[in-house]
């Protein structure tokens, strides 16, 4: 079965929520897993090679989150690298998921300075990211 564009902008409001919620909570339930894959799974649906940076990156996230310790600066780092990548794709999406995925990017980018520890705005974001951002592999 093919997937319509409101179950892709389902799934992007359900990383949202989750995003939006506690994230050491959620990184220790089972259901973290299957909303990381359906949207691993959207981003290789759509043939797009700009994608390929946003699929890596949740597979990792999907590692780290899975690995039994939760690093809260790593997690962070990566959920930020997620929002500005995110914020960077956002123009191929299509008709009303534009908005979906914005609205991802700012709770990726939100959640990350939760973590983080910062307070950075959008924008002050995706600047620095331009500068460079230090991820563990």
């Amino acid at each position: 079965m093919e997937k319509t564009e409101t179950q892709h902008q389902v799934h992007l409001e359900s990383a949202v929520k989750l995003l939006t919620g506690d994230l050491q909570d959620e990184a220790s339930k089972a259901g973290i897993d299957n909303n990381l894959q359906r949207w691993i799974e959207d981003l290789k649906a759509a043939h797009n090679p700009e994608f390929h940076k946003l699929v890596t990156d949740l597979q990792a996230l999907k590692a780290l989150l899975n690995s039994g310790t939760y690093d809260g600066d790593q997690t962070g780092r990566l959920l930020h690298h997620l929002g500005t990548e995110t914020a960077r794709v956002a123009g191929f999406a299509t008709g009303n998921t534009v908005a979906h995925v914005e609205k991802l990017s700012a709770a990726l980018l939100a959640a990350a300075g939760q973590l983080q520890g910062g307070s950075t705005s959008p924008e002050e974001d995706l600047k620095n990211d331009s500068k460079g951002i230090d991820r563990q592999s």
